[in-house]
């Protein structure tokens, strides 16, 4: 089983271009859907996170405000740190759940989702490396136009992830997402072919 790690910084499409891997044949693995399992109403992670921000980081529901978790963190270094060692191993801990399951049905491909690779991760546990990126300003654009962040907040958020320039040598392949729609499906088809290879 080939084991691939997508990455790439907040807006650069990485949804878009797993969803493409899925149709194309990858088991995908979602980090963000990750996440909101182990953060769910009721569960162990969500009830470590309220013991460290409190109540308020909490919808009347008992579900997370994940917009009020973000304004928490995102201004202050060490709760954004605290966050993250409550949350990551818990993530890492279910990914590697799926991972087993998805050796034992004899899936070929797998293609991991993980937006702070690079920050949070060892890049060799995967065999291949994959980044989307797309320009600075395009990805701010995306952040205020389609998730509604004002431009300070879309800042903050982009400036917590390590610059994707920095990422570009790291990485086995690079798809840019700067165009249309067809040219990054073009663009996911050409690099699934190299991992194809790669898996024999």
């Amino acid at each position: 089983m080939l084991s691939v790690g997508l990455t790439g910084n907040v807006a650069a499409g990485k949804s878009t271009v797993l969803a493409q891997f899925a149709r194309l044949g990858a088991t995908a693995i979602d980090a963000d859907q990750i996440v909101r399992e182990v953060q769910a109403a009721g569960s162990p992670t969500l009830a470590a996170m309220v013991d460290r921000f409190g109540d308020e980081i909490l919808r009347p529901d008992g579900e997370l405000d994940r917009a009020q978790l973000r304004s928490t963190v995102m201004n202050d270094g060490e709760a954004l740190e605290a966050l993250n060692t409550l949350v990551h191993p818990a993530v890492q801990q279910r990914r590697t759940q799926l991972m087993r399951e998805a050796e034992d049905r004899g899936d070929r491909v797998v293609v991991n989702d993980i937006p702070l690779l690079f920050e949070v991760l060892d890049p060799d546990n995967f065999d291949l490396i994959v980044l989307v990126d797309a320009p600075e300003r395009t990805r701010l654009d995306r952040l205020i136009s389609d998730r509604g962040l004002e431009e300070g907040e879309a800042r903050r958020l982009m400036r917590a992830q390590l610059p994707s320039g920095t990422k570009r040598g790291r990485c086995d392949f690079v798809i840019d997402n700067t165009g249309s729609r067809e040219h990054l499906e073009a663009e996911v088809r050409r690099v699934w072919g190299h991992i194809l290879d790669r898996a024999g």
